[in-house]
């Protein structure tokens, strides 16, 4: 069984949820507290063992790049200021692991995003992760998807539950349960209806694929708008191999969300050592009507 080393972030979505802030910025480096919101997934990834990230951009996301970059004129400032501690930090961010990039020069869909990785994800399996789920968890998502990968050798999903009349925002599994947090997937349903969802097992921003996606996905039928979605990729793809869900175990964030981002922002803010006390004191003077 091939070992995971790379892994694809999809990052050219025009943000619009969070627009006007996301007009001329990339909403993955919209700041969680002191770090910007890629930043995070990043690290997830870097700690569950991938060696290679492939960030799929597009117009206006040069901020990016040059987020993980090399900057020597800062460094240089740091460095002539004394401030250490801020030195190695920035130092640390651009030697994370090995990026590289490429364009989806159009926003078709999630994908056609990842189909766009296709020469440099080449033949092996590799994960996805979305840039808008903030996972908080002891042991990092991805590592606890990578170690169900080893177990069952085939693509995995991940899941959470979700209430009932959420199904609409979300992929949908119909699941058959193999043992605690683990299910076949036997359907895939794309944002259906409360009274059409086969299940409360949603689909988010934490994939583990077999390359045999890029294939299916080349052959799958664009869906509204044109858009080349994913679930569908992988609604073709269960006719060929199974497919696995877990339900990951630690706290999901939606931060494309307004309401998701706020609520990762104080609970992060809050946990912070050098501003949680003082941010949790201003909070508890708030009165509220």
């Amino acid at each position: 069984m091939k070992r995971i080393r790379k892994a694809v972030f999809p990052a050219a979505g025009l943000g619009t949820r969070f627009l006007p802030a996301t007009k001329a910025s990339p909403k993955e480096m919209l700041p969680l507290v002191d770090k910007p919101l890629i930043q995070y997934v990043v690290e997830e990834a870097v700690d569950s063992g991938i060696e290679d990230i492939i960030i799929v951009t597009g117009r206006g996301k040069h901020a990016i790049e040059d987020h993980f970059d090399v900057s020597f004129e800062l460094e240089h400032n740091l460095r002539e200021k004394g401030k250490t501690k801020l030195l190695e930090e920035v130092q640390r961010i651009s030697n994370l692991v090995n990026f590289s990039y490429v364009r989806q020069k159009e926003p078709l869909g999630l994908g056609h995003a990842i189909l766009c990785a296709k020469q440099l994800v080449g033949d092996e399996p590799f994960a996805v992760l979305l840039g808008d789920d903030i996972i908080d968890s002891k042991v990092p998502a991805l590592a606890q998807m990578i170690k169900i990968y080893k177990k069952y050798g085939t693509s995995i999903l991940g899941i959470e539950e979700v209430p009932k009349d959420k199904t609409q925002h979300y992929g949908v599994i119909k699941p058959e349960r193999m043992e605690d947090g683990v299910f076949r997937v036997l359907d895939l349903i794309e944002k259906p209806k409360p009274k059409e969802a086969p299940s409360n097992l949603a689909i988010i921003g934490r994939y583990i694929l077999e390359p045999e996606i890029f294939d299916v996905l080349e052959h799958t039928t664009p869906g509204k708008l044109g858009e080349l979605q994913l679930t569908d990729g992988l609604k073709n793809l269960l006719s060929s191999q199974q497919i696995y869900g877990y339900k990951i175990k630690g706290n999901r964030y939606d931060a494309g969300d307004k309401l998701g981002f706020l609520k990762a922002t104080v609970e992060f803010g809050l946990r912070n050592p050098e501003l949680g006390r003082a941010f949790r004191d201003y909070l508890k003077k708030l009165k509220f009507n």
